[in-house]
């Protein structure tokens, strides 16, 4: 099915282990998001990156060390607005997606001249070929935390996702596991960026997941299975940009909804 003699290449080497890292950790985030109704979160996490692209190209910094502090910053900020708009988590991603794209529009006119655009285009769409040996490293090092924390703490997490009053009567740090998921979740989403793009990230991180929820039999098989999905999807996806020459996320992002589709439908047609 695959011809890997395309993995001779030192980009689609690095692209292969980016898949590979990203695929152990984006599902289980993802399923979490998802059970808690944080989907959009996501999005809007990635959105907010963009201020943080903006910050790095503007001050000469790193703009992967800007984007995690702004990312940070951000989550932390996010589990304050849930708390105040508890029924209606959508304002608070409303407020902070549109103002992460307003930051950004405005340090970017700020920051002046095409070299800014062109930097900031990269971080809006990403390429998984052109990432290098420290960003790969980067994912694995998040994968390595997530998985981690997922083993250690499993079970408080899955307390608190479905059932936040039974988690605080038990004597779990609701809040301050709120906010270390977001921000697990934004630095991870920061991380990824240079590889998915802004605009696909939230794909590669809830899709899986989603089509994962739909398969699964229990939490644990749902997570494998999410594992799995992902790793296939990115893999065929990034084939599928080599030899037809398209850009990789597009190929990834609709890879993952055929996939969506064809379970979708397929689980249709078992009910009847």
């Amino acid at each position: 099915m695959f011809d890997f003699s395309i993995l001779n290449y030192d980009f689609m080497q690095r692209a292969f282990l980016a898949i590979i890292a990203m695929s152990l950790f984006s599902p289980i985030l993802g399923i979490f998001l998802i059970l808690r109704r944080q989907s959009l979160m996501s999005d809007t996490l990635s959105h907010v990156s963009l201020a943080g692209v903006a910050f790095g190209l503007v001050l000469g910094i790193s703009p992967t060390l800007s984007t995690i502090i702004v990312v940070i910053v951000a989550a932390v900020f996010l589990e304050y607005l849930r708390t105040v708009y508890k029924n209606f988590m959508e304002i608070g991603t409303a407020i902070l997606m549109s103002t992460g794209l307003a930051i950004s529009l405005i340090l970017m006119n700020r920051g002046g001249g095409s070299r800014s655009s062109v930097s900031l285009e990269q971080y809006l769409f990403g390429s998984i070929v052109t990432i290098n040996q420290e960003q790969v490293i980067a994912l694995f090092v998040i994968a390595l935390v997530v998985i981690v924390l997922t083993l250690l703490f499993l079970r408080p997490m899955y307390i608190l996702t479905f059932d936040e009053d039974t988690a605080f009567v038990d004597g779990l740090p609701v809040r301050a596991m709120s906010i270390a998921f977001n921000v697990i979740t934004g630095v991870a989403i920061a991380l990824m960026i240079p590889a998915a793009g802004a605009l696909l990230v939230s794909t590669i991180m809830v899709l899986p997941a989603s089509i994962a929820l739909r398969l699964g039999k229990s939490f644990k098989s749902v997570i494998f299975i999410g594992m799995g999905l992902g790793f296939f999807g990115m893999v065929t996806g990034l084939f599928a940009s080599y030899y037809a020459e398209t850009p990789a996320s597009a190929s990834i992002t609709l890879i993952f909804i055929s996939i969506f589709l064809v379970v979708n439908v397929f689980n249709k047609f078992l009910k009847k």
